[in-house]
């Protein structure tokens, strides 16, 4: 049957009878022609009841059929093509084309009749897109081979269903939400189990997933008609529900799954303890029907719910998310002026003055900022960005040798001229700050006693390692140490004799109450007795006023600083007022 171009294995793999695909041809390349269009036609049938993609590929003439849906994903000409290397060479990821080529030499040759390859297709918005693509060739009786089926499946693609909880998964809800013409009187739960990583280490993956599955059962048992679980990333799920009329249903609706957890948890003899936290968004908190505001809303009630102490519910609140965005711009914006040499930020310089002559003593150098329309943030909108994005190790070494080349301007009037250094502990902790200012001072060649280095007296102060290293190694280089802040919350007396800084400085909140009270007014003259005994000098903070000044100056300190002298100023107005004057 030489004229037949299809071989028995093909009517194998078809399971058609002979005569339904078999013809009589003029030609070999006719009978090859037919055989494409019956795939052809096969693939287009059956696209419409699967997610993946068919095709099939006539070796022979060099032509490509892929069922249409794939058009509209992978950046394809159309769903039949021809020049199929050079197609290829555009839709395939630039990294796993010369793959793709030596795999289908093998294909071509005969010396493989299965293909099975993951690699890369191009999306239509030129984003890279993980396949795993398999085939296989037909040969013709003759032995030749002239055609290739087969199918492409996303393997990055977002699972629909979950086999560890036994739920629907995160691609379900979103089609279910698509399915709403416009947004259902509803409360949208999401459910994360607290501190869920320590199940998986301590306990093992496998009963981590058990526990996800006792979990899904929990809450499904505790479900009406109208109310469905679905299970999204990691440890979290998500119940939409469209029968609670009220917050308190929602919260009664939490408090039901968290018993029924506790009480499966105590049923299996406490094996494992743990909690769930909960984000709560209503319809009233969504403005229009988008999946993505959904999940972003939500996610954002449930970490808040988890930062404020875990196994507890949390109404997403508008408020609290506008301020959490103008935050995460703010550091957007910070890390762009990072980037660009630090354009916006600026050093501001107040002075420290000599109690009795009011001549010069020092000036601390204070971080600003101006955004991209030069407008003056406020220190604390900005500085807890800083040290919470990390940006305030780069911006550090920035202050150091923004202040130490003042410094260097300022002692060629003034001698004996110190600069005032704050560092955060973000940034003792995340950098070597020891060694970029010890740098600093000698690329500047400056004296290290024309440094003095503030921290802030806090509960810990004395007892972290790493703090307490530094401040000895900057003692011994020879800097000198400000214990700054005394007199708020934190100040304990054992950090003098512990820490025993060169320099105490009086918070302004306690020399107000110094300047309103009897008491606290003999409590700071007798600390300031105290310390000179310790031979420590004192920086008092916060005067603003000419009796303000004589009643602190008559306890006898050795240094003021407040708006009474100036405000902190850029650096050549400092000048101008404190160095360069008469």
């Amino acid at each position: 049957m030489k004229d037949k171009m299809i071989s028995q294995e093909l009517l194998e793999i078809l399971g058609e009878p002979q005569e339904a695909i078999t013809h009589e041809h003029t030609s070999d390349n006719e009978g090859e022609k037919e055989v494409f269009l019956f795939f052809e036609r096969a693939a287009e049938l059956f696209s419409t009841c699967m997610n993946d993609y068919l095709y099939v590929w006539d070796l022979e003439h060099d032509v490509y059929y892929i069922t249409e849906r794939a058009v509209a994903r992978f950046d394809l000409p159309s769903n039949i093509f021809q020049n199929v290397d050079e197609v290829h060479k555009r839709v395939v990821h630039p990294d796993d084309y010369n793959l793709l080529l030596t795999d289908m030499s093998e294909m071509r040759s005969g010396r493989k009749s299965w293909h099975n390859l993951r690699y890369r297709w191009m999306s239509v918005n030129q984003e890279p897109v993980w396949i795993n693509c398999q085939g296989r060739t037909i040969r013709s009786e003759d032995g030749k081979v002239f055609l290739m089926i087969g199918c492409i499946n996303e393997i990055g693609e977002k699972k629909k269903a979950d086999n560890v909880s036994g739920l629907l998964g995160e691609v379900t809800f979103q089609e279910q939400i698509k399915q709403f013409h416009k947004m259902p009187r509803c409360y949208i739960l999401r459910l994360g189990i607290d501190d869920f990583k320590n199940i998986n280490e301590t306990l093992g993956i496998g009963y981590g997933d058990h526990v996800l599955f006792d979990v899904a059962t929990c809450i499904k048992d505790c479900l009406e008609p109208g109310q469905a679980v679905y299970r999204m990333t990691s440890d979290e799920f998500v119940v939409f529900d469209l029968i609670s009329k009220t917050k308190e249903d929602a919260k009664a609706l939490y408090s039901n799954i968290r018993y029924h957890v506790a009480q499966h948890i105590k049923e299996h003899e406490y094996e494992a303890l743990y909690t769930l936290s909960c984000g709560v968004i209503s319809d009233a908190d969504l403005e229009t029907l988008d999946y993505e505001q959904i999940t972003k809303l939500s996610q954002f009630a449930l970490s808040r719910a988890k930062e404020r102490g875990k196994n507890q519910l949390v109404f997403f609140d508008r408020e609290d998310y506008d301020t959490f965005v103008a935050n995460r711009q703010m550091t957007r914006n910070l890390r762009k002026a990072v980037s660009k040499e630090y354009q916006g930020f600026e050093l501001y310089f107040q002075p420290i003055m000599r109690v009795g002559s009011e001549e010069i003593f020092a000036a601390e150098a204070l971080l600003r900022y101006r955004d991209a329309e030069g407008t003056l943030i406020p220190p604390y909108r900005f500085i807890d960005q800083l040290e919470e994005s990390g940006l305030i190790v780069p911006v550090g070494r920035w202050i150091i040798d923004t202040a130490l080349r003042a410094c260097v301007e300022c002692q060629k009037i003034r001698p004996d001229f110190k600069v005032s250094i704050n560092f955060s502990y973000v940034q003792i902790l995340k950098s070597s700050v020891y060694e970029d200012l010890t740098s600093a001072i000698e690329k500047y060649h400056l004296k290290p006693e024309s440094v003095i280095v503030e921290l802030t007296e806090s509960g810990y102060l004395a007892r972290n390692s790493i703090v307490t290293k530094l401040w000895r190694r900057l003692k011994e280089y020879g800097v000198q140490m400000a214990l700054d802040d005394f007199g708020t919350g934190y100040s304990n007396l054992i950090n003098l004799s512990q820490m025993q800084p060169d320099i105490l400085k009086i918070d302004r909140e306690f020399t107000c109450k110094a300047l309103n009270s009897d008491y606290e007014h003999q409590l700071l003259k007798q600390i300031i007795e105290m310390v000179h005994s310790l031979n420590i000098k004192e920086v008092v903070e916060g005067i603003e006023e000419k009796d303000e000044l004589d009643r602190i100056t008559a306890m006898g300190p050795d240094y003021i600083q407040g708006y009474y002298y100036s405000k902190p100023c850029p650096i050549d107005d400092f000048m101008d007022k404190f160095i360069d004057k008469e």
